[in-house]
């Protein structure tokens, strides 16, 4: 997820904030994950609210036991998806487990690494866990059942647009539907992620393509799609990366020239990569200064938007 700052000042639409909490979600759980999550679940702090900490501790004391192998994702994704949480410098913080169930799906999580409580970790944790129950499980309605006394993970999950469905003397159950969530990015409540911008035309062939592609790049491209401001052909400035538009990047410490293409016309050699890529999907409808966190093959990178070389708009290129 991105982390920059920027809105509307006359002709200048970037400003550019980097200090804002940053996770992403991976899937695959390795031996040394697994001393790690054992490590937090015996911290009572940890666990005193965690609905099914002993079932979690279980499993993976079990997965340890039976196999040696360095890679447990199979073991950890039986009766649901297992994702440990990562921040901006790639170190574990917490884990995501997603347990669907018909069209229902339920969200645990929890921030492991007690040293990094108190930096809104885990609103952002949860933010990434609703992208993939709704964008990629295609869940109709994410539950969270909580701890009464758990008054911070209320705060979070009604913060993220969740309300209480039901409650009893030992729990709490927050919902949101897929609809509350589509309105959620729309209205754009995620107040410390940055507004893109995408034009009309764009948007609608973007639409079209998420419907017949997969991956994670494509769940991450939806879910920029659906918090865009979309604007008209002409109304987009010049130095915004539409589609069919080279850039010239800083990806960390390497500076790079990329043009935005569609799948079919993707050739990495030559520089060209697909909106449906990692580098593709980070970078449409960002504008020149923008600077943002991204997973890309593995690990987070820095990416910056130096310089929009060519934009099919400002060059009236518009069948483009």
């Amino acid at each position: 997820m991105a982390i920059a700052m920027k809105g509307f000042h006359s002709s200048n639409w970037s400003v550019v904030k980097m200090n804002e909490p940053f996770i992403s979600l991976c899937p695959e759980i390795t031996r040394a994950h697994a001393l790690t999550l054992m490590e937090w679940l015996e911290d009572e702090r940890v666990t005193c609210y965690l609905s099914d900490s002993r079932h979690v501790a279980r499993s993976i004391e079990q997965a340890i036991d039976r196999t040696q192998l360095p890679i447990l994702t199979h073991l950890f994704n039986r009766g649901g998806r297992f994702f440990m949480a990562y921040d901006r410098h790639d170190a574990p913080v917490g884990f995501v487990r997603l347990i669907k169930t018909g069209s229902d799906c339920e969200i645990v999580l929890a921030i492991g690494d007690s040293e990094k409580w108190g930096q809104n970790l885990g609103t952002r944790t949860l933010l990434e866990g609703m992208k993939l129950a709704f964008l990629d499980m295609r869940a109709e309605k994410l539950i969270a059942k909580i701890h009464p006394d758990n008054l911070r993970s209320h705060k979070a999950f009604m913060r993220s647009g969740f309300v209480l469905e039901s409650e009893t003397s030992t729990l709490k159950t927050f919902s949101m539907t897929e609809g509350c969530y589509l309105q959620f990015l729309r209205e754009d409540a995620f107040k410390n992620a940055p507004a893109i911008y995408i034009t009309e035309f764009d948007k609608a062939r973007l639409e079209s393509l998420i419907a017949l592609e997969q991956g994670p790049a494509v769940v991450e491209l939806e879910h920029e799609l659906e918090r865009a401001v979309v604007v008209e052909p002409q109304q987009v400035p010049g130095n915004v990366v539409t589609m069919n538009s080279r850039a010239l990047l800083q990806l960390d410490d390497e500076e790079i020239e990329v043009a935005l293409v569609y799948p079919e016309d993707a050739d990495w050699n030559a520089g060209k990569h697909s909106v449906c890529s990692d580098i593709g999907a980070a970078i449409l409808g960002y504008q020149e200064g923008d600077a943002i966190d991204w997973r890309i093959s593995d690990r987070t990178r820095r990416i910056e938007i130096r310089k929009v070389l060519y934009q099919p708009e400002a060059a009236g290129d518009f069948h483009l």
